[in-house]
């Protein structure tokens, strides 16, 4: 029987055009989780424990915050993405 590990999409988000792409292609889901749980990997990329200490908020509470089927505040979210350097931008379709 062949093991396969599960694959951990954070391990590959090392430069920030790379992070910037994949939480862009994550915000066109139509399901939020998606990039939610976008964040979630860029923080796990960049270290919860330095986004914590950026953003303000517990390590623990980053983890729950975005976990699968969380529903982060609107200011949690903002906080961390603050934290990790990034911008949501809004254009016209």
């Amino acid at each position: 029987m062949v093991k396969v590990s599960d694959f951990d999409v954070s391990k590959y988000l090392d430069n920030e055009e790379l992070i910037a792409e994949y939480l862009s292609a994550a915000l066109e889901d139509e399901n939020p989780d998606i990039f939610l749980a976008a964040i979630g990997h860029v923080a796990k990329a960049r270290g919860m424990s330095e986004i914590s200490e950026k953003s303000g908020l517990g390590r623990e509470s980053l983890y729950k915050a975005f976990s699968p089927g969380a529903k982060p505040r609107y200011e949690t979210v903002q906080k961390v993405l603050s934290s990790l350097g990034v911008k949501v931008h809004v254009s016209a379709a």
